[in-house]
């Protein structure tokens, strides 16, 4: 247990572990999401500026996650929550209906590797900080 907040300990591997995929996020969406954000010529559709957007804001933000790795953990519940959705949500019934395409099965893969999120995640440290620790006072 930590003296300040009362929660258990994290493993020195395991904030490397996190560390690593806060590297992996910010490098890869840099190299993957940042460079179409700077350059880009024509005006995007909609949904695709909002998801690009969305994605850069998650890359740059998982830059902090690199030296605060638990305090920034709500970015990886995002991560896992949205991959989650969409394959529930998206992937899941054009599967069922045979209607997968090339493109939505690349993301479907992409998405899959949100496993790494779910094991990289101290989940004995988030049920005690977030589920057992009394929450902030409401005023």
């Amino acid at each position: 247990m930590t003296p300040q907040t009362g929660a258990p300990e994290v493993s020195l591997l395991r904030l490397y572990m996190m560390r690593a995929l806060y590297v992996l996020m910010a490098v890869g969406l840099a190299f993957h999401i940042w460079p179409s954000l700077i350059h880009h010529a024509n005006a995007w559709p909609f949904w695709r500026g909002v998801a690009s957007s969305l994605l850069g804001a998650i890359g740059a933000m998982a830059v902090l996650g690199i030296r605060y790795p638990l305090k920034m953990l709500p970015l990886l519940f995002f991560e896992l929550g949205w991959k989650a959705i969409w394959l529930i949500v998206v992937a899941l019934p054009l599967w069922f209906a045979h209607q997968m395409d090339a493109d939505t099965m690349a993301t479907v893969y992409e998405c899959l590797m949100g496993i790494i999120v779910l094991i990289v995640i101290p989940w004995h440290y988030v049920f005690a900080t977030y589920v057992k620790a009394s929450g902030d006072r409401w005023r």
